[in-house]
């Protein structure tokens, strides 16, 4: 089955970007777009793609405020991928704080786009590890936020489900950590899902922002 992603962004220019190298692959699909963040709720409904490719930034309901919507109000809801003109904006990292699980900078070139909706419908690896880590250490608290620090202390992770963590906040993919652990790729995902679990965590972009954010992992 291809991968469905649904596209919304102000500028046609850009839907149509965006549309014209994802229709090129045999296993992506754009089953829809939107112009505002406002129309992404029904049309999730309606349509239920894997992928949602949102702009950050949106005259009526902007991108961070469509992935909190979404989230909230969607049984099941697909992954978000923000869609940027900046890297290191405050906007991107407020939307992976809210729930959005990468991003992709507009001006990416055709491969970079089909390979982040791939990954970001995967789930098993982490988008742009580096630039995350930069956004952390840029707009998160380096100090250790008290909030998520309280979470990581609750979540009480094995020896071994902390070292999974590390290695997902390096951006590994399930198979790169069970080759630096020398175990299974099944056995990899189960501590995955382990350390979703525990930290309350929709997907591995989470939890490697609360583990940032707990000063559990230095962002630098």
């Amino acid at each position: 089955m291809p991968v469905t992603v649904l596209l919304v962004d102000d500028e046609p220019l850009v839907r149509a970007g965006l549309r014209a190298v994802l229709e090129a692959q045999p296993d992506i699909e754009v089953v829809g777009e939107a112009a505002d963040g406002a129309a992404v709720i029904p049309l999730v409904r309606q349509l239920r793609p894997d992928v949602v490719a949102m702009d950050v930034r949106m005259p009526l309901l902007d991108g961070i405020e469509a992935t909190r919507a979404v989230l909230r109000t969607v049984d099941k809801p697909p992954k978000i991928l923000v869609v940027t003109t900046f890297e290191n904006d405050e906007y991107v990292y407020d939307a992976l704080r809210a729930g959005a699980d990468g991003f992709l900078l507009k001006r990416a070139r055709p491969a970079e786009i089909v390979h982040a909706v791939r990954l970001v419908a995967e789930g098993e690896s982490l988008l742009f590890p580096a630039s995350v880590r930069q956004l952390a250490a840029e707009y998160g608290d380096i100090r250790g936020n008290k909030e998520a620090r309280a979470v990581l202390e609750r979540a009480r992770l094995t020896e071994r489900e902390a070292e999974v963590l590390r290695l997902m906040a390096r951006g590994l993919s399930n198979g790169e950590i069970a080759a630096q652990l020398i175990v299974g790729t099944e056995t990899v995902k189960s501590h995955v899902s382990a350390v979703l679990a525990k930290l309350g965590a929709r997907d591995r972009t989470q939890a490697v922002i609360a583990a940032y954010e707990s000063g559990f992992v230095a962002p630098s």
